[in-house]
């Protein structure tokens, strides 16, 4: 590939750089990735947590120290075709703490042909990406029909999809070399996949050639080098666990915003094919951490069952459950040890008729747990401004003011069913609901970092702008209590836009305490308060206020550490104690619990605490 063939002209011509792996968004049109985190200059912020190791690559110099670790732990990241942006933007994340990084991928697509068999677009326009697809002159797709029929002359085409990657595959993808063929042009190099279309899979040529069958052509538009082996190597590097997208199912013309059923078989096919080619490849690489399944859901009441087709209870489950539960029935079979994780999106708007309660809610969590997911990442939506966030003493008070475009000029309750708090902890008790019931799912949280309306940090972003720290803090007081990790969507580029970037806030604000909760805990025989959360250091103060009191109480922090986080909380939550006599706090009265770091920074969100004495 160019970059390659440019990185050994460089080596030889310079013989210094330095190596770094990084990702960014990639398709034209992409935002420019922001600068190099700052380091945080505040004395609260913790020390490196690995040493520093400088190498060196055309694309700059960088090492893989943990700068200032933050509460936010995984980022979504778009393709990119610019390999230095990888490595920038790896870099970066592992410097704020970052240890995950989910990337976007692309859906297997129907596509008509011409009468030459070129792939058509929608419009009907013969398609420039799979143009250049062909073998001895003839339209790969034609030349397919060509081979099979040469197998057995009663076999025949009867239906054709595209998928486009930057990734390469290696020969496991293929069952039948004499008609599945990796094709090699100037600028692509295409991937064909032949498969009966009545769902099976044959395992090699044996059965194409011995009766008439009708088949599935699936081309693929691929890349001369491997992204995922370039990220699987930046994980490494970077201690970061890499989740791959699986191949995106075709929506349902009828309702787009749910997986087609038909042609389940051909993505089953296309994902089995993939997976085996992982697994061949990548068997035991620590960095691959799971899969990504990128079709988004919407969390409400659903069913999936798993019952046998054509039967009464089949027919209610959901039908994108049913695609999911069939994607991950491959990612079990062929790599049992690694999760799929999914990330549907939560409406709580009482103005929209889909839009569902927290039991609801819960309910769909228990739904697609049985699909075979491991990972469920719900996003707060609180950055379409689809659910609000506020605690249950604030559902009087009037809708933050970036909310207001998209719920008008209301209060808190009058809008949303409930507050993102609610919402997950519904989900929460879902988990071990399902936990006792043998599905073995966590619960993480997918924070969005950006704001309904604002300036867009790029093509791909809309009239979506970037949020900033504050409101990313208070997201994570809000679900921290109840995951086990929190991510977000996404670093390109809602992280690496603006000056200062959302990335470079981070860097700069190391150290801010984050509060997630606060239980009544005593110790020895005095009263006081466990808060649980991050960043919580000795000399840091908490403050204690409730209506009627006569003055705020402020202690000191007396100590940290003294007891574990609950099981199930992200690894760097963190414990403090304070004492305080609750007998002062009236039955049923809410408190409010501001903490502050030693250098006098308060956390962006107090917590709403209420415990009857």
């Amino acid at each position: 590939m160019r970059w390659f063939t440019a990185f050994l002209g460089v080596a030889i011509l310079v013989a210094v750089a330095a190596v770094v792996l990084v990702l960014r968004s990639g398709d034209p049109g992409a935002a420019g990735d922001g600068a190099h985190v700052a380091s945080a200059t505040s004395s609260s912020s913790p020390s490196p947590t690995a040493a520093s190791s400088a190498f060196t690559d055309p694309c700059g110099t960088f090492d893989t120290a943990m700068r200032v670790p933050y509460a936010v732990t995984g980022y979504w990241l778009m393709p990119t075709s610019d390999h230095c942006t990888w490595r920038r933007q790896l870099s970066a994340i592992h410097e704020v703490g970052g240890d995950t990084v989910i990337r976007v991928g692309w859906g297997l697509q129907a596509r008509r042909l011409d009468e030459d068999g070129r792939v058509l677009t929608s419009d009907g326009e013969v398609d420039p990406r799979y143009e250049a697809c062909e073998e001895d002159g003839v339209p790969c797709m034609a030349a397919a029909e060509r081979d099979l029929e040469a197998l057995n002359p009663g076999n025949r085409v009867s239906w054709t999809f595209v998928y486009r990657t930057d990734e390469a595959f290696g020969p496991k993808l293929f069952r039948c070399p004499q008609v599945e063929k990796k094709i090699v042009t100037r600028k692509t190099v295409f991937y064909r996949i032949v498969a009966p279309d009545d769902g099976s899979d044959d395992a090699d040529c044996g059965n194409l050639g011995a009766r008439g069958r009708g088949y599935h052509v699936i081309l693929i538009a691929g890349a001369e080098q491997d992204s995922l082996t370039e990220l699987l190597d930046l994980g490494d590097r970077f201690r970061l666990k890499v989740f791959p997208a699986l191949p995106l199912a075709p929506r349902d013309p009828a309702q787009a915003t749910r997986a087609s059923e038909r042609g389940i078989d051909t993505l089953t096919t296309l994902t089995r094919r993939i997976l085996t080619d992982y697994g061949d490849r990548f068997a035991g690489r620590t960095s691959l951490g799971g899969f990504y399944q990128p079709f988004e859901l919407q969390m409400r009441d659903m069913v999936y069952t798993g019952a046998s087709e054509g039967t009464e209870a089949a027919e209610r489950d959901h039908p994108t459950l049913k695609v999911y539960a069939s994607q991950h029935r491959i990612v079990e079979q062929v790599m049992p040890d690694k999760p799929v994780l999914v990330s549907p999106y939560l409406e709580a708007r009482k103005g929209k008729a889909f839009s569902a309660t927290p039991a609801q809610v819960a309910a769909g969590f228990e739904a697609m747990a049985r699909t075979g997911v491991g990972i469920i990442a719900p996003q707060d939506s609180r950055g379409t401004g689809k659910v609000g966030l506020f605690w249950p003493d604030e559902r009087d008070e009037p809708v933050e003011e970036r909310l207001r475009p998209v719920v008008g000029e209301t209060t808190n309750g009058e809008a949303y069913h409930g507050s993102t708090r609610d919402y997950y902890r519904e989900m929460d008790a879902a988990r071990a609901r399902m936990a006792e019931q043998g599905h073995d799912v966590q619960l993480w949280a997918n924070v969005e970092a950006f704001e309904p309306s604002g300036e867009a940090c790029g093509s791909r972003t809309g009239t979506r702008g970037r949020t900033d720290k504050d409101r990313l803090d208070r997201a994570v007081t809000q679900v921290g209590r109840y995951v086990s990790k929190v991510v977000s969507y996404m670093w390109s580029d809602f992280f690496t836009c603006g000056s200062p970037s959302l990335a470079e806030e981070i860097a700069a604000d190391a150290g801010r305490p984050i509060p997630v909760d606060a239980v009544r805990s005593g110790r020895d025989i005095r009263d006081g308060i466990e808060i649980r959360g991050y960043d919580l250091v000795m000399g840091g103060k908490v403050t204690i206020t409730w209506e009627g009191q006569d003055a705020p109480r402020t202690v000191e922090i007396a100590g940290v550490g003294l007891s574990s986080p609950p099981p199930g909380t992200p690894d760097r939550m963190m414990t403090a104690w304070v004492p305080f006599d609750w007998t002062q706090v009236p039955a049923g009265a809410w408190a409010r619990i501001e903490v502050a770091a030693p250098d006098g920074r308060t956390a962006a969100e107090p917590l709403h605490v209420r415990i009857d004495a």
